[in-house]
């Protein structure tokens, strides 16, 4: 059950995730988040960083679609000038809305790949519905509220897992 908690891959930041070898590997889709994985949580709009790296994932073919617990304008309101199809309030850790990102790519599971910052939504969500997980390291340091409560939770898990030798990676 606890490797349900565990990211098949962790990073510093979206930015060392490098498309041409997620295509190399078969990715031809990805699940993201967004309040801080791709931007800080309280950020409206894409960094010009990240409108490259979205063109970037863009040129490989990779089809890319935000599934965010966050509400219906601030999702649209951040990907609508991306161009980006968007899930809004997805209430991840629950599969539906993996669910439904999967059909709308017209994709497998095993094509796609699930980007975020939280273990107990982005992660455990991902592992859940059977996706591969890269969990990146938060973009701020400052969270909403729901969210402070669940990195609190996180630092224990992690805490617990280090000492168990499951973690391979420094926090």
């Amino acid at each position: 059950m606890l490797k349900l908690f565990l990211p098949d891959e962790h990073v510093n930041s979206i930015f060392d995730i490098d498309p041409i070898k997620l295509k190399d590997r078969g990715i031809k889709g990805i699940i993201t988040d967004l309040d801080n994985t791709l931007v800080e949580w309280d950020r409206p709009d894409a960094t010009p960083e990240l409108i490259a790296w979205f063109k970037k994932v863009q040129q490989q073919g990779i089809l890319l679609t935000i599934v965010s617990n966050n509400n219906e304008k601030r999702v649209k309101d951040f990907a609508d000038p991306l161009g980006t199809p968007f899930i809004y309030e997805a209430r991840k850790p629950m599969g539906r809305a993996f669910r439904r990102a999967l059909t709308d790519m017209k994709l497998r599971g095993n094509e796609v790949v699930v980007i975020g910052d939280q273990i107990l939504t982005d992660v455990l969500g991902g592992n859940r519905s059977g996706l591969h997980t890269i969990l990146v390291v938060p973009v701020s340091q400052s969270d909403g509220v729901m969210t402070r409560i669940n990195r609190s939770i996180e630092r224990k898990l992690f805490a617990w897992m280090k000492r168990k030798g499951m973690l391979y990676w420094e926090e």
